[in-house]
Formats: structure tokens, C-alpha cells, sequence
């Protein structure tokens, strides 16, 4: 979900630079493994298996990822919008809010967030943590008081809050629990991943061309590193104007919390793993085919009109992105499920 406020104090500082300084080392850890696993010559690197985490509190963020109890009215849950058998999103243009209104900008997939190294589309929050927080308040409309209140109520979740954390429930160890267990939905593994390890047998050669494309056209400058994205922002219509003028309210991108003028219509680069099954495509939704998503990078990014033939390699490279997720390939919504 996208949005724009400024960002809230917590309540517990102590509690919350433990487990930043933890986030922090588990970043260490990553950027180790990620130097010891990639080809030194690929500006991509593959996916590790997993990000280090304490089981218990990935237990407690699994619980809470799909509790509706989160939500002010007890009807949505983070899985409302990040359903993990579907993608990680919910396959509309742009998200709804549970009011059912309808939001500025399409749901990014929740699969690899903990590589990515900001977040919403204009990157507001710095940290899983700090989106969560975010995401708690303003989307879901709930007070730190009354959620507190209705975990605490819960005799299975104070058990495991105390198992996991000294000082039981509490704001910052639910926001904890939340970031930890976003940090654990890896999607390693895939075809492209198993080509960086070596083995050269992974993917076809129309798929190998597609990559080298790929890297010649230049769209690795923006979309390299283990999430192939997530790491910088990039205005959107480099080469030409594709803002809707036409439609109100104007997404005019970071601008919108940075007020620097050269902000407008920047974006941050979105993490391109698992893109043939996340459909549809860019911050407002606009393009439901991964072919015509590809083509649009082109022309207003590239200023180039790909061939046909070169868009058929890139997309079939692209398909090989699709990593997995506790043991089975990442999937999209069937076509009959989607609204």
C-alpha cells in the first residue's frame, strides 16, 4: 500500500534501536552471503535460501500477517492485499482500501522485501518495521491501544509473545515479529538463480539472449542486485511524458514528500523477481501484459522501439525469475479469481 503521511514516533525508542541494530546485522549477514554466491562478472546476484531469523517470531509475524484483528473493523488482514498463494498481491490496478475506495497506486508483491531498501512506491519508510507501524495507523486505522488491547486478550498470543520476547506484547515486539516474518518470504531458487550458481543448463538460449538484452539495453542499471530493484528510485517517462493528466488525483510521485521539483514522477525502481505471475504492472496499474510492460520500458524509458523479436526474448528471460516459496514455484491469481 502507498502512502503518503509523515512518519510516527515510536513509543519504546530502546526496543526499537534493538531490534533495528538486529535488522542491521541480519543485512550483514546477506550482504556476506551475496558476495560468497555471486558470479563476479553478473551485476545480479541470486537469492539466498533464507534471511536469519528467530523461528518464534516468524511464528508470531505469520499469525499477525494474516490476522484480521490488525484491521480497525476486524476485515482485513496484511494478506488481504499480500495473499502469499497469489502472488504476495492482490492483481488489481490499484489497491482498495477496506472503506472498498480505491487507492492511488497498484499493491507491490510483499515476496523479497527484506532485500529491497525502501518501500511504498515513493520509498516513505526506511524500514519494515517503520512501514508496518505505518500500514497499522493509517490503512488499517487502528490505535497502538486498542490492538495491544486485543493481542493481550489473547491467551495464545501473550504464550507466545512471552516465549519470543522479555517483555511480552508490546508495540514495537509486534512490529518486530511483523518485519521478521516479512523478511523470511524469500522466493529462491528460480531458473535464473540456478543459471548464476552455474548451472548453465537452467535456462534456454532464447532465454540466455533474452538476458544479455536485457543487460545491453541497459535495464540492469536500474533493475540489478539480488531483488533486481528496490534500491533506487527513477523518474517514469524518461523519454517521454506518461503522466495521466487526465485522470484525478495527479500521482506525481516523491514529489509528494520530498518537494524537491526534480522528484516528479520518480519512483522508486520496483524488484522485477516473480514478474511474469504479478501482474499488472507499474505504480498505477496500467499495463496487464508483461510483453506491452516491456515495450513501454523502451520506448518512454530507453527511448527505443524494441523489435518484436527482441520484447519475445526479454519476456521469456523475465519468466525465468519466478522463484520459490516453501517448496513450490511462486503462482499468480487464476484468471477466474481475479475481480
Amino acid at each position: 500500500m502507498q502512502l503518503s503521511e509523515p512518519p510516527r514516533s515510536y513509543g519504546n525508542m530502546q526496543q526499537l534501536r534493538i531490534h533495528v541494530s538486529i535488522a542491521v546485522s541480519v543485512a550483514a549477514m546477506l550482504v556476506q552471503h551475496l558476495a560468497q554466491t555471486a558470479q563476479p562478472s553478473e551485476p545480479i546476484v541470486p537469492i539466498p535460501a533464507k534471511i536469519p531469523g528467530d523461528a518464534k517470531r516468524i511464528a508470531i509475524g505469520e499469525r499477525l500477517f494474516h490476522d484480521d484483528r490488525m484491521s480497525k473493523d476486524r476485515n482485513e488482514s496484511c494478506a488481504t492485499c499480500h495473499p502469499l498463494d497469489k502472488g504476495g498481491m492482490d492483481s488489481l490496478p490499484v489497491a482498495k482500501r477496506p472503506d472498498g475506495s480505491k487507492h492511488l497506486r497498484n499493491t507491490p508483491t510483499v515476496f523479497n522485501v527484506g532485500l529491497s531498501a525502501t518501500y511504498n512506491w515513493d520509498g516513505i519508510e526506511n524500514t519494515l518495521e517503520a512501514h508496518a507501524d505505518r500500514i497499522v495507523q493509517t490503512l488499517m486505522k487502528m490505535t497502538w491501544v486498542e490492538l495491544i488491547a486485543r493481542l493481550r486478550a489473547d491467551s495464545a498470543y501473550v504464550s507466545s509473545f512471552e516465549a519470543a520476547y522479555e517483555d511480552g506484547v508490546t508495540r514495537a515486539n509486534i512490529l518486530d515479529a511483523l518485519a521478521v516474518f516479512e523478511r523470511s518470504l524469500l522466493t529462491p531458487n528460480s531458473r535464473f538463480d540456478r543459471f548464476l550458481r552455474n548451472d548453465h543448463n537452467a535456462m534456454t538460449q532464447r532465454e540466455t539472449r533474452g538476458y544479455r538484452l536485457f543487460k545491453r539495453y541497459g535495464c540492469v542499471t536500474c533493475h540489478q542486485g539480488a531483488n533486481m530493484g528496490g534500491n533506487l528510485y527513477q523518474k517514469f517517462g524518461v523519454f517521454e511524458d506518461v503522466s495521466k493528466k487526465n485522470v484525478a488525483p495527479l500521482d506525481r510521485g516523491r514529489v509528494r514528500i520530498t518537494n524537491v521539483p526534480r522528484d516528479e514522477y520518480v519512483f522508486r525502481v520496483p524488484s522485477l523477481r516473480n514478474v511474469a505471475v504479478t501482474a499488472p504492472y507499474f505504480h498505477d496499474g496500467r499495463e496487464q501484459e508483461l510483453s506491452k510492460a516491456v515495450e513501454t520500458m523502451g520506448k518512454v524509458q530507453l527511448g527505443k522501439a524494441l523489435a518484436r523479436e527482441d520484447v519475445d526474448l526479454i519476456v521469456e528471460f523475465l519468466r525465468t525469475l519466478t522463484g520459490e516459496f516453501r517448496g513450490s514455484l511462486v503462482s499468480a491469481p487464476s484468471v477466474e479469481a481475479k475481480p
